[in-house]
């Protein structure tokens, strides 16, 4: 059985329509000076404002329907985009959302944490710290929250889904499995037969499934992650699990090592995870005024800023083309007028 047909078996909800674009940027690339550089437009995917955790998320609560949920909970950050779409998703599916964050409530909700409150979440916080600086593996963070949310008041005598942050599991991964086999067919539509893709990195599921579905799909890709948060102890150990374990639940076992995951740690991550790093803002100021393209200052500005700065290194084929893959965020823009301001 192909990998299609066997996730095609899997319980799905569909919450966004495909492919998603896959749009040339011309002014970036002559600004650049470099190969030409494609956009996969994510962020225009799925509810609450779109963005790349759709795809993980159709799955996701595919199975939370069948196992007959009452309520589905997850955590991450401040701004977390999983968590937002995750709110989405529930309230279209009439389940509870709640949603747990690494940090004391703010005196103000802004940007995904706004948006998560108006859809009616139930907004949890717990400042332990998760994997700031990388305290934490993902793992351990994971079985964390799991155990704290069995004790919230409020969860109590409800069938409750649990979804661990980001997405961060095979099932989650399912989605991107597929993303690579659309983009490889987008690609080829092109005439373009090898691309280097570059995604940010946060929890690392969409690289993840990246990383499955492109050996899956024998697909001859480079594939590049960029960490933006360095937020969790192991990871690249933790991306090579994820990414076997989704390749062995569609019946074609892999071994990925540590050192396969195609991941560049800590270099442009900035001051840390949510912290607009100026690589970053001049990233985002740099696609906007040339593209008229927005990026969020959280993830995809991050990417950003280390694809341009590989460019400019010739760190990359210079005529082997590059796409970014843009997971979305944007309602974060509204959370950091103060750094985002020109004088």
């Amino acid at each position: 059985m192909d990998v299609i047909t066997r996730i095609s078996t899997l319980p799905r909800v569909r919450l966004g329509h495909y492919p998603t674009p896959l749009e040339p940027l011309p002014r970036l690339t002559q600004a650049l000076g470099g190969p030409p550089v494609w956009i996969k437009r994510d962020d225009a995917l799925g509810p609450a404002l779109g963005g790349n955790k759709t795809r993980e998320l159709e799955f996701l609560f595919g199975e939370a329907l069948q196992r007959r949920a009452q309520a589905v909970a997850t955590f991450g950050g401040l701004q977390s985009n999983f968590a937002r779409q995750m709110c989405a998703a529930a309230q279209a599916t009439g389940l509870e959302p709640h949603c747990f964050y690494f940090a004391p409530r703010p005196a103000r909700l802004e940007g995904n944490l706004l948006l998560a409150q108006i859809m009616g979440a139930r907004l949890h916080f717990i400042p332990f710290g998760g994997g700031e600086a990388g305290g934490l593996t993902l793992e351990q963070a994971i079985q964390l929250v799991r155990w704290i949310a069995r004790l919230t008041p409020g969860l109590w005598g409800q069938r409750t889904y649990f979804m661990p942050v980001g997405g961060h599991t095979t099932v989650g991964c399912l989605g991107y499995v597929l993303a690579a086999l659309e983009l490889d067919e987008q690609l080829h539509e092109q005439g373009i037969q090898r691309a280097t893709i570059v995604v940010a990195a946060g929890t690392g599921g969409t690289l993840a499934g990246l990383l499955a579905g492109l050996q899956l799909g024998n697909r001859p890709h480079r594939l590049i992650g960029i960490d933006v948060g360095k937020l969790w102890r192991g990871f690249p150990a933790s991306i090579a699990a994820l990414a076997a374990a989704t390749c062995a639940m569609l019946d074609h076992p892999h071994r990925f090592t540590a050192a396969e995951a195609p991941i560049i740690e800590r270099t442009y991550v900035g001051a840390g995870y949510a912290k607009p790093s100026p690589g970053g803002l001049d990233a985002l100021r740099r696609l906007a005024r040339h593209e008229g393209i927005l990026l969020d200052p959280v993830y995809t500005c991050k990417a950003m800023a280390g694809m341009i700065d590989l460019i400019q290194r010739g760190a990359v084929p210079p005529d082997q083309p590059l796409v970014f893959w843009h997971t979305g965020g944007l309602p974060a823009l509204w959370a950091y007028g103060k750094e985002l301001a020109i004088g």
